[in-house]
């Protein structure tokens, strides 16, 4: 995502991108490459972009603040804000937080009109217009939220679909003639498996999580008793309900 970012930004902006690995910064262009903070100091950004793992989001920042100027708007795009609004408070700067609900492992990042952003209600003004502007240029909708509603949204938007996917993943056997569906399934388990295992814990950690997990447990509790029953008119109303739900 960061040189999904880097790459955006380039085409208005005059960009700078550090990264501990020079490896990756190879294959970076039309920005300059910093791999020493102190190379910040001169360039003085007026926003700073950390992109780095989740796990190590706000260790970056400590990282580069002291090299930054004392307006520079600092926003993260973390996919989980735990600690975050604690960090942001304690903080001089002001700060913008989004979370771009996409990414390189399901999403095509050259077709985005059909995908999502949050932005947290809580920054900084200006940083808030500045992300609008631009999820708004690539066909995106976007949304705005507290940091408590994101936390909300994110264990019903992926906890739920991840828990699913992983209990599926923990089950399967290999099939040597799998049907469309189940290829589909194991394309959506092996993506979710390619990402970052600390991303996936505390996405599933968030502490709206377990309350969903006890909904689809209850789901399944009921769709297990139709079936032992072999109610028809039970399955009926369950496959009704279901639609409707998919096509609100």
């Amino acid at each position: 995502m960061g040189s999904f970012f880097c790459d955006l930004l380039t085409r208005e902006h005059e960009v700078a991108i550090y990264d501990t690995c020079k490896e990756r910064l190879r294959f970076t262009f039309d920005a300059l490459r910093f791999t020493s903070l102190d190379e910040v100091d001169a360039f003085a950004p007026e926003l700073l972009i950390n992109a780095v793992t989740v796990k190590y989001t706000i260790e970056a920042f400590n990282a580069v603040l002291p090299h930054l100027p004392a307006g520079c708007i600092i926003s993260d795009i973390a996919s989980v804000k735990t600690g975050l609004p604690e960090f942001y408070a304690a903080q001089n700067h002001p700060f913008v937080s989004t979370h771009p609900m996409f990414g390189p492992t399901f999403a095509s990042l050259s077709n985005l009109a059909n995908e999502n952003a949050i932005i947290i209600s809580e920054g900084s003004h200006l940083g808030k217009v500045f992300f609008r502007d631009l999820y708004k240029s690539l066909g995106l909708n976007v949304c705005e939220y507290t940091f408590a509603e994101h936390d909300e949204t994110i264990a019903y938007s992926l906890s739920i679909p991840f828990a699913s996917t992983l209990v599926f993943g923990s089950v399967m056997k290999h099939q040597d003639a799998p049907g469309t569906t189940f290829k589909r399934h194991l394309a959506i388990a092996r993506g979710l498996m390619s990402e970052d295992d600390y991303l996936l814990q505390e996405i599933l950690f968030n502490p709206h999580t377990a309350g969903q997990l006890e909904r689809i447990q209850a789901r399944l509790d009921e769709l297990r008793a139709i079936i032992e029953r072999h109610d028809a008119p039970a399955m009926k109303s369950f496959l009704d309900e279901v639609r409707d739900n998919i096509e609100r």
